[in-house]
């Protein structure tokens, strides 16, 4: 039975592929671009206002989805014992290509292109790594696991090889000045991407939720002792047969009731006082 973090892959695939295509329809509408003109780069159709916003929408939405992916698989693959340092390659290289996904949607190629075309190279050079290097680890660790169908695995390496092949066409063919083809294959390989990264809800399909656990260090778990607090001055005046063996009385034993001093005064005094009355007037 499929988990609900299963959605999350395929909720990213159907929000990418559906607000893409919607950008190029308003482009198409609000002739932002021309057909007769060649087919459109996926950036052009997100130049100019109000594409240009929900193109960033879309894309920052699904840079977002697509960090929480990859840190989930990253735990689900340590969980399968994978090795630290292979593990955490494949993590940066997904949270590389969702930074990139992010600087597309953010800074337009109208604007800003060298930044564009550095979120691009992330987005779709960077991205197409993160699923190599998961298809080499399924090959290099046999006993790993393989949610889903004996099918998902070919699907995988075919796609992936799909997206390399375009995208070195989609670089040649550029620098041909076949923009229309060009722009083509771009196209093409964001819905492979995207088709991939969806496919991830197959690997999640087993998991039933994740939890958030938070381990302090283990020195904090130790209470700090305070050191006790110096003695006052009617500690000091306690004669040394009513101190107890400790270094500090005040914490242990209740304060002396020695009541009103002057009282005390009166009845130490008063036997005296009679007697001597009695000696001078009787003897």
């Amino acid at each position: 039975m499929w988990g609900y973090l299963s959605l999350l892959p395929m909720c990213l695939a159907f929000w990418a592929i559906a607000g893409i295509w919607t950008v190029f329809s308003l482009a198409v509408v609000n002739k932002a671009v021309n057909l007769t003109d060649g087919f459109p780069y996926i950036s052009v159709c997100g130049n100019v206002p109000p594409q240009s916003c929900i193109f960033s929408q879309v894309l920052n939405v699904g840079a977002a989805s697509a960090a929480w992916i990859c840190i989930l698989r990253y735990y689900q693959l340590r969980d399968w014992g994978v090795r630290k340092w292979h593990n955490q390659v494949i993590l940066w290289t997904g949270l590389l290509c969702a930074l990139g996904t992010s600087i597309v949607g953010n800074f337009q190629e109208k604007n800003q292109r060298s930044t564009h075309l550095t979120g691009a190279f992330l987005a779709f050079f960077v991205g197409i790594l993160y699923f190599w290097l998961q298809l080499f680890l399924s090959w290099r660790m046999k006993n790993l696991p393989q949610p889903g169908a004996p099918w998902i695995g070919p699907l995988r390496l075919v796609l992936c090889s799909a997206c390399f092949v375009l995208e070195v066409a989609m670089v040649v063919l550029h620098s041909w000045s076949m923009r229309s083809v060009s722009a083509i294959c771009e196209w093409v390989v964001a819905m492979l991407l995207f088709i991939l990264f969806g496919l991830l809800a197959v690997d999640f399909s087993r998991l039933d939720g994740c939890t958030l656990c938070l381990q302090p260090d283990s020195g904090s778990l130790r209470p700090r002792r305070t050191p006790p607090p110096p003695c006052t001055s009617s500690c000091e005046q306690l004669s040394s047969q009513q101190r107890p063996h400790t270094s500090c009385p005040c914490h242990l034993v209740p304060p002396l009731q020695l009541g009103p001093p002057r009282k005390r005064e009166a009845k130490a005094s008063q036997p005296s006082l009679i007697k001597d009355i009695y000696y001078y007037y009787y003897c």
